[in-house]
């Protein structure tokens, strides 16, 4: 299996464990390859790590839901994973820049992050025909 087989599956298996992921190891262990390698090649190939990726969909999918529900901060706070409100609403606040008690003012500041979509787009191909000349040399005068 190539790499961007082994990323485009991690990135199908986070989104569909989202909210039950604990640990790196455990997506690591599905994709049949070291937590380590794994690590390093998503970071190279996306500029996220796991970790990042998944605070951010959490933290981006925690907002939607607290526009469409009638939930408690608490309750949304522990479903996406957090321990208490407090660290809940400082990651919120990180991430988006405002309170999570503030989501109905800033309906329209809400910051995205959709899920990762893994496309290679080669281009060109074609020779070019350059050669390198050397040129006198040129005076510059600083004042």
């Amino acid at each position: 299996m190539n790499w961007i087989d082994v990323i485009r599956k991690t990135i199908k298996y986070i989104e569909d464990n989202l909210l039950s992921i604990e640990n790196i190891d455990e997506v690591a262990s599905d994709m049949y390859i070291s937590s380590f390698y794994l690590q390093k090649g998503f970071k190279l190939m996306t500029g996220y790590s796991i970790s990042e990726y998944i605070r951010n969909r959490r933290l981006y999918l925690s907002a939607l839901e607290l526009m469409k529900s009638e939930d408690k901060i608490i309750d949304i706070a522990y479903k996406f994973g957090y321990e208490t409100p407090e660290s809940f609403t400082k990651a919120f606040s990180r991430f988006h820049g405002f309170t999570p008690s503030k989501i109905s003012e800033n309906v329209k500041n809400i910051k995205v992050f959709q899920p990762l979509k893994i496309e290679i787009v080669i281009r060109g191909g074609n020779e070019m025909n350059c050669t390198i000349e050397k040129k006198k040399r040129i005076k510059i005068n600083w004042f």
